[in-house]
């Protein structure tokens, strides 16, 4: 069979599409955990932005009842930070995808013939005072005989290469993420 024909019966939309499928799965699973995490992390189960409340103590101007300074006074307060602003979300893309097939073919036809011929003869006479008598013998022997024989050896590698980077946001997360920016609220304990 020749090479070309063991090239043609394999099945390449199957060994390229299989992997390109499977990346475009990667990138839609990767944007579903995008989603979860935003979900889990990000949100209640009321649907209110989860909150990190932090307590500190601020300096604050003390003033009179003309309005001036009179001096500073260290008040404690408390700050409410929206969680999903103070961690980063993750949303990997797929930047590229290479995939390598090797197919190695060896094949090999043998063919060999053989024939052999054989003649033999031998002549004997013998003779005295009467009659003579001769012998004739007389051998002929032919052999012929062919062989043939084909080896066909494969062997196929495939690898993938995917790399993978962390995306820019959504412009609808980034809009999320600034209005809950705006959520953080700093007031007097």
């Amino acid at each position: 069979m020749p090479v070309g024909d063991e090239l043609s019966g394999l099945d390449f939309s199957a060994m390229i599409g299989g992997p390109l499928s499977a990346v475009v799965k990667a990138q839609a699973q990767s944007a579903q955990t995008s989603v979860e995490f935003i979900r889990s992390v990000g949100f209640g189960q009321d649907g209110q932005p989860t909150t990190v409340q932090f307590s500190y103590e601020k300096p604050v101007e003390k003033r009179d009842d003309n309005g001036r300074v009179s001096g500073v006074e260290v008040k404690p307060f408390k700050l409410s930070v929206p969680i999903l602003t103070m961690l980063p979300i993750p949303f990997i893309r797929i930047q590229e995808t290479t995939i390598d097939f090797n197919a190695k073919i060896n094949s090999v036809q043998e063919s060999s013939s053989t024939s052999s011929q054989d003649l033999a003869a031998s002549l004997g006479a013998s003779g005295g005072f009467g009659p003579v008598s001769a012998e004739l013998k007389v051998s002929y022997s032919s052999k012929q005989g062919t062989s043939e024989g084909s080896k066909v050896e494969r062997s196929y590698s495939m690898a993938v290469q995917v790399k993978a980077t962390q995306e820019e946001l959504p412009a609808g997360t980034e809009r999320i993420l600034s209005v809950l920016e705006n959520c953080i609220k700093e007031s007097p304990a």
